[in-house]
């Protein structure tokens, strides 16, 4: 099952005063940004954030871990924390912080 627009718009909500927040459609799935930093997956309609060390203090003992799809390394998988916007913001600032910087792509050869 894809993930819904509406879901990846809602999901792009809550966490907009985190940073420039952006995300992407990627295979029916969504990846969203963070300051240009990948910090998590949309995938059927759950939410998958990178797991980092300030995110896995900041949940504490009730940390959650899967796969988006199959195949991938294990992700924070947050449930309900979704609806509260103060503490899923706060996860994202801490997640992207702790993000390396993307390197540049380089120009494709034509």
């Amino acid at each position: 099952m894809a993930t819904d627009k509406n879901f990846a718009d809602f999901v792009a909500s809550q966490i907009e005063e985190a940073g420039n927040i952006r995300y992407r459609k990627m295979f029916g799935e969504y990846a969203f940004y963070c300051n240009d930093k990948v910090v998590g997956l949309i995938c059927d309609n759950q939410v998958f954030v990178k797991p980092t060390e300030a995110g896995r203090r900041f949940i504490g003992s009730d940390v959650k871990e899967a796969p988006a799809y199959e195949g991938a390394k294990n992700s924070f998988l947050i449930e309900d924390k979704i609806e509260d916007r103060d503490w899923f913001c706060e996860l994202i600032r801490l997640t992207e912080q702790e993000l390396p910087v993307p390197k540049k792509k380089k120009p494709k050869k034509k």
